[in-house]
């Protein structure tokens, strides 16, 4: 009895206290916007403070989607767990394939399947979620609250392997309950090196299928030693509409950024000379040195250009002004007798919509990485028509070419000696070319304007969200074709976009392991139906 009593009176202390500050203004605060975004978006594993103050929270009553004829409501689900309120790469990528999908069943009168998505992979950041347009808040809780039957579910992993069931760090699981619960069970991922870590390679052997953004990846995975028939090239998205030149004016960029290094000039004043821009994560291989080295080599205050870099910490401090300055000293260039070209740092945060008006504010992107899975800012910066200047290695050998871009030549191979890639390789792009092509830019500034003009017109005709969407619901990895072989419809047939030896991932013997799963009806406890739970596999 005293025992119930004490927990009744610590329970309603906590009760009082929360009540209290959210009266005096404490639901202004970061931290409990934060707990409301998780409670709104709450994984399936709430904590005590999400099960038992939800009702103070007041989140929004979730919603079933509605559909016009029950009837005819999609029995299968697409469920895809990625870091959709994280920011970066794979968060931003997840988005471009979910509204592509949800873009593409919405133009279907009777889609075959429906879509939910769930937050995985990464932490929460409230000045990214903050950032989205309204409408992409309204579709990520909307599609939150998807009902799913796990046996009538698909699932895709959209995160870095390590995140995958069972996680290596603190994360919801993906699968949520592991990989023989569900109809299909897709990792999507990518790397920057020259292979994958033998970890990784079991945990990409676990999943059904894995889809990688290009041959490059087709590629390093296989010869890792992944199983061939389950690699599958599915190319990224880019919201064409949205990063469109046309529709923007340039941001004022002078108002966002600090000069670092030179001097600011009448000739040379913000919004009047040649501004490079490169967006980026502060780490080594980002080529963040190449950059500094070739621009400060190359240029000086008299050439009337400028170099914005907009950058955020990366497992680091934010004295970018400090660490730029360093890395000068401690180089062995020489400061130009009439000063040195200005260097600007942008490292408060940008909105997502506000990405297009800082390209559109750029003469030029430039990016000398040492590895990319996708790059994500340089198609960005070409649907808005900028010339871009990056490393012709990894995944962007996908989309460039010698008239939509400035392709950076690779000077060799280096091995990478810290972090968990110790002992990968990646790309030395050259300083030298990089200096020549930074020069040209500026002295041929028509010529980069026409590579800038064709390079939207490539992601339009190639990575736009319609064509995206079409491949991976049909002919590249064919979801809907997936749902018609379990409906025993027709047979699977693999048809890619473009033809290539690594054979699809519906061998014969992979389809008959997914009808052995369509055994038991189990509900999923992630916010699907009724409720129940199923085991967690071991």
């Amino acid at each position: 009895m005293a025992s119930n009593l004490k927990s009744f009176i610590v329970y309603s202390s906590s009760v009082l206290v929360l009540f209290l500050a959210i009266s005096f203004s404490f639901s202004r605060t970061n931290y409990y916007k934060i707990f409301h975004l998780k409670s709104s978006l709450a994984s399936y594993y709430p904590t005590f403070l999400q099960s038992d103050f939800s009702f103070i929270l007041k989140p929004p009553k979730p919603n079933k989607p509605h559909w016009p004829n029950p009837i005819s409501r999609p029995p299968h689900c697409v469920l895809w767990m990625a870091p959709f309120l994280s920011g970066g790469g794979y968060s931003s990528e997840a988005w471009s394939y979910v509204l592509a999908l949800d873009e593409y069943m919405k133009s279907r009168e009777n889609p075959s399947f429906k879509l939910g998505i769930y937050q995985h992979g990464d932490l929460e950041s409230l000045e990214f979620w903050e950032g989205l347009p309204q409408n992409v808040r309204d579709l990520a809780i909307e599609l939150h609250r998807t009902d799913c039957r796990t046996n009538e579910t698909i699932v895709v992993c959209h995160s870095e392997p390590g995140a995958w069931y069972p996680p290596l760090f603190e994360t919801l699981p993906c699968p949520p309950t592991g990989y023989h619960d569900f109809m299909f069970v897709i990792g999507r991922t990518m790397f920057e090196t020259d292979r994958l870590n033998s970890e990784h390679i079991k945990r990409c052997n676990r999943m059904d299928s894995v889809w990688v953004p290009t041959e490059f990846h087709v590629s390093t995975f296989v010869q890792s030693g992944v199983d061939p028939s389950k690699v599958m090239k599915v190319v990224q998205p880019i919201d064409v509409r949205f990063f469109n030149p046309s529709k923007y004016e340039p941001l004022d960029i002078a108002s966002k950024a600090n000069l670092v290094l030179g001097a600011k000039t009448p000739n040379s004043s913000p919004g009047k000379e040649f501004a490079f821009l490169s967006v980026f994560k502060w780490e080594f291989r980002k080529g963040w040195d190449v950059l500094l080295e070739a621009y400060l080599k190359e240029f000086s205050k008299d050439d009337g250009v400028a170099l914005y870099l907009l950058t955020n910490p990366y497992h680091s401090s934010r004295d970018f002004d400090n660490k730029i300055v360093q890395f000068v000293e401690d180089s062995d260039m020489q400061k130009p007798a009439n000063g040195w070209a200005p260097v600007y740092v942008i490292d408060t945060h940008i909105a997502h919509i506000d990405l297009p008006l800082l390209y559109k504010a750029a003469n030029a992107f430039v990016l000398p990485s040492r590895g990319e899975g996708w790059g994500r800012p340089v198609v960005e910066a070409m649907a808005m028509s900028l010339p871009v200047i990056t490393t012709n290695w990894s995944g962007p050998t996908e989309y460039l070419t010698e008239e939509n871009s400035y392709p950076l030549p690779v000077e060799r191979k280096s091995e990478v000696t810290e972090g968990p890639f110790k002992g990968h390789l990646w790309a030395e792009p050259s300083v030298i070319k990089l200096r020549a092509l930074m020069r040209h830019v500026i002295s041929n500034v028509e010529e980069a304007r026409a590579k800038g003009r064709q390079a939207r017109k490539d992601m339009i005709n190639s990575f736009s969200p319609e064509i995206v969407a079409e491949i991976v619901t049909g002919g590249g990895m064919p979801i809907n074709q997936l749902l018609d072989e379990v409906n025993g419809l027709r047979p699977v047939l693999v048809n890619l976009t473009r033809p290539r030896k690594v054979p699809g991932p519906f061998t014969a013997e992979m389809q008959a392991r997914k009808r052995a799963k369509l055994k038991a009806v189990r509900v999923c406890p992630c916010q699907l139906q009724d409720g129940a739970e199923t085991s967690v596999e071991p």
